[in-house]
C-alpha cells in the first residue's frame, strides 16, 4: 500500500482523548491529527518522537491530518511503527489479490464486514476456488517489549477475545476460521501479550485448540508505503 500523497513530518507533542495528537510540523505550526487507534499504543507515543501525517482527501473533514506512522525507539533499535489500525484490512486485501497470503492461496474473492455469530462482524469472508468459505479475522499489531517480538494486545481487548470464541464456534460447526496478525512493524516473532490482557490469552488459546488457524505477518514499511512482507512464527505456547 503506497501513500496516495507524500506523508507530512512533524515530532509529536501528545497523544490525548484516544484520538487525537497534537503534532509540530517543520515550519513551526502545531496541528492536531486523527489518531486512528484506541490502544494504550505503548512505546509509540512519547513525545518528541518523529512521525508521519497523510493529508485528508476531504476538505469538509474537521482534522486536516491523520496520524500513520512514527519512528519509536524500540527494543533492538529505532523503527518506523504504522500506528493507523485502519490500515491492516487494506493491507490483508491487497497482499491476497497479489497472491501473497498463503493461509488463502486458492481463494478468488474476499467480501468484507460479513455478520456472524451473535453480534459480530467477521474482516472477511474467504470464498471461490472450489473451497469452503473461510471466516478471517484481521488483527493489528504495533506493540514490542522485546527485541523482535511483535505482542497483541497493548491493552485489555475484549472485543477481539469475544471474536476468538466466536471463531471458535465456526469451526465447531464446520467450517473454517483463520485469524492473521498484521505487525506493523519488523518483527522476527509474535506472542500474546499475556500479562496486558489474560482473558484474551485464554481465548486465543482455547481458539487455537480448537481449531482456529493462526498466523502472523510482519509489514515492510517506509515513508512512502507499507505492505505486508513475510509470515513470522506465532510462539504463544498452547
Amino acid at each position: 500500500m503506497r501513500f496516495p500523497t507524500p506523508l507530512i513530518e512533524g515530532r509529536l507533542v501528545q497523544r490525548y482523548k484516544r484520538f487525537l495528537a497534537d503534532v509540530d510540523l517543520a515550519d513551526g505550526t502545531r496541528v492536531t491529527a486523527h489518531c486512528a487507534n484506541p490502544g494504550a499504543m505503548l512505546g509509540l507515543k512519547e513525545a518528541g518522537n518523529r512521525v508521519l501525517l497523510s493529508p485528508a482527501n476531504s476538505p469538509t473533514r474537521k482534522l486536516t491530518y491523520s496520524w500513520e506512522l512514527v519512528e519509536a525507539n524500540l527494543p533492538g533499535g529505532p523503527q518506523w511503527v504504522g500506528i493507523n489500525t485502519m490500515r491492516p484490512n487494506a493491507l490483508v486485501a491487497e497482499a491476497f489479490a497479489a497472491g501473497g497470503l498463503a493461509p488463502l492461496s486458492g481463494y478468488t474473492a474476499l467480501k468484507p464486514e460479513v455478520r456472524y455469530a451473535a453480534a459480530s462482524r467477521v474482516d472477511f469472508l474467504a470464498s471461490g476456488g472450489g473451497l469452503p468459505p473461510a471466516h478471517v479475522e484481521v488483527k493489528n499489531c504495533h506493540l514490542m517489549r522485546q527485541a523482535d517480538l511483535a505482542e497483541f494486545p497493548d491493552c485489555v481487548a475484549a472485543r477481539s477475545a469475544r471474536h476468538m470464541r466466536d471463531l471458535a464456534e465456526v469451526v465447531a460447526g464446520g467450517g473454517r476460521a483463520v485469524v492473521i496478525v498484521v505487525a506493523q512493524m519488523q518483527a522476527e516473532a509474535f506472542d500474546v501479550a499475556r500479562d496486558l490482557d489474560p482473558a484474551f490469552d485464554r481465548a486465543f488459546r482455547d481458539a487455537r485448540a480448537a481449531g482456529v488457524e493462526t498466523y502472523a505477518y510482519r509489514c515492510r514499511i517506509d515513508p512512502e508505503g507499507v505492505t505486508v512482507a513475510d509470515a513470522i512464527p506465532i510462539v504463544t505456547p498452547d
